[in-house]
């Protein structure tokens, strides 16, 4: 039938040629009539795997079926041939480009729900390539080890299952990447012809003095006021690493001042509570002091390792961390290092019951105290000395069962600190509290709990509410008695101000 003059589409207003029951033009017709995928098809497992692994020929198939829909309705959907949706389908086609791709997918009418499941094959390879970066079988590059601090830095790791990192650890868990960051040789780190900031002596220098600061107030304020402040730092020294021109000399400093930063990072994350943060940096700050061929940043870097181990994970990792530690720097004359391994190795001994093993390296610490510093002791090892040593044979004698002995030391570790170190005063004091309470002396245990409430005003340190927490439970036991309620009292009052 031909169209009368002046006839227009009631849709579209276009002039039309034939007349539809609807009196639209044929153009209009068809789009009503074309049908859509509905959401129901899309809601199946088979699919979304599917759209998961970019398996765009699947997912036609799946949909389409699933909404009873032809070829040729498909076709009318995405603009794509006929023939081609049949190859695509046996998987004899792939969709190309990232514009083809997004204009098949909304004609398809793709939820937005399911649209970050395309997003995984990317995941998947930054997964992969973090994996990688901490992969101690792999060569110890600079470029990993950036990639791994980097990955640390913004919580990336955290995203890896547990199965991942025992892959990427090669197998053998922390053990086998403590024992290659022993053997691991060493990697270039210069960097030049970047045209980037040069990375001079002086520049290291105001950086190094940035992290020393910051180490200096975290024994007084304690780590919940640094984190944020020392990643920031820690990001600053990343920059420098990526973009920076500097020589092989320059490259190593730099890389040392990077893993100082991040060791102490990885330490007021842990100190805030933030574990696996903590771990994750220092592994890149492992990698970082192995570039630095500074084996006195390794031995802190196991060390801090270490503290991991026996706090918070396995006790064998940190007597493997202080070990390896103590033989990567064994050709210091640092006695004041040595001394610092050798508590974090008997904690672990401690945590593990050895009793025998931990008093032996109990022993040899204070021998290596006495002899006092060294030439090469790295100025970073200023917490050391006889207070120390004793008071973490208090916590060793403590996890050992020990309460008696154990506040006898922390007795002689107390007045060896300096009133500036408030929150190391505080941590220790509060361990003093539980062993007294522990071995019966109610009084004493409370007086010293007293102490620990009144320094703590200020100090923000996960670590520390920990064992004031431990102080307090202990206070429990003896509630009745007045000392050890009043202490109940006060403290229960304080924790909720800190939480608060």
């Amino acid at each position: 039938m031909s169209g009368r003059p002046g006839r227009t589409c009631v849709r579209c207003s276009q002039p039309i040629s034939r007349y539809n029951p609807d009196a639209s033009c044929s153009n209009c017709a068809r789009t009503e009539a074309t049908p859509a995928i509905s959401d129901r098809a899309w809601r199946d497992e088979a699919v979304h795997r599917a759209l998961a692994t970019w398996d765009f020929g699947t997912v036609l198939r799946l949909v389409r079926r699933r909404s009873g829909l032809s070829q040729k309705a498909v076709r009318e959907l995405t603009g794509l041939t006929q023939g081609f949706i049949s190859d695509l389908e046996r998987g004899l086609k792939q969709i190309n480009g990232r514009e083809t791709i997004i204009d098949v997918l909304t004609g398809l009418g793709l939820p937005s729900d399911l649209r970050p499941l395309l997003l995984a094959p990317f995941a998947q390879a930054e997964s992969q390539r973090l994996i990688e970066a901490v992969d101690p079988a792999l060569p110890w590059t600079s470029t990993r080890m950036v990639t791994s601090l980097e990955a640390a830095v913004g919580g990336v790791m955290n995203g890896l299952n547990r199965r991942s990192m025992i892959t990427a650890l090669g197998g053998a868990g922390l053990t086998q990447y403590i024992l290659q960051a022993a053997i691991a040789p060493p990697e270039a780190v210069a960097a030049t012809a970047r045209n980037g900031i040069s990375v001079s002596d002086q520049l290291l220098t105001s950086l190094q003095s940035t992290t020393d600061v910051l180490r200096q107030t975290d024994a007084s304020r304690g780590s919940g006021n640094l984190a944020r402040a020392a990643t920031a730092h820690l990001k600053v020294l990343l920059q420098f690493l990526k973009e920076g021109d500097f020589n092989e000399a320059t490259g190593r400093r730099l890389a040392a001042v990077t893993a100082d930063t991040a060791i102490q990072t990885a330490w007021y994350r842990f100190d805030s509570g933030a574990h696996t943060v903590a771990h994750n940096l220092l592994l890149g700050a492992l990698r970082a002091a192995h570039a630095s061929a500074d084996s006195r940043l390794r031995a802190g870097a196991l060390s801090f390792l270490a503290i991991h181990g026996y706090s918070v994970g396995d006790p064998r990792d940190a007597v493997t961390a202080a070990r390896t530690a103590r033989q990567v720097a064994a050709d210091q004359d640092a006695p004041a290092l040595h001394a610092m391994l050798l508590t974090r190795q008997a904690r672990g001994h401690a945590r593990l019951g050895e009793d025998r093993q931990a008093r032996i390296a109990l022993e040899e610490a204070q021998a290596l105290c006495a002899r006092g510093r060294g030439e090469d002791d790295p100025h970073w090892l200023y917490w050391i000395n006889d207070g120390e040593i004793m008071g973490q044979t208090g916590s060793c004698l403590l996890d050992l069962g020990r309460p008696d002995q154990a506040a006898e030391a922390f007795a002689d570790a107390r007045n060896a600190f300096s009133p500036d170190e408030v929150r190391t005063r505080a941590q220790f004091l509060s361990r003093a509290a539980t062993a007294q309470m522990r071995a019966g002396d109610v009084d004493a245990g409370s007086a010293t709990g007293h102490e620990v409430l009144t320094l703590v005003a200020g100090v923000r340190s996960a670590r520390l509410d920990d064992n004031i927490a431990a102080m307090l439970t202990e206070a429990r036991r003896y509630s009745p008695a007045a000392p050890a309620q009043d202490l109940l009292e006060r403290g229960q009052t304080i924790m909720e101000e800190r939480a608060a």
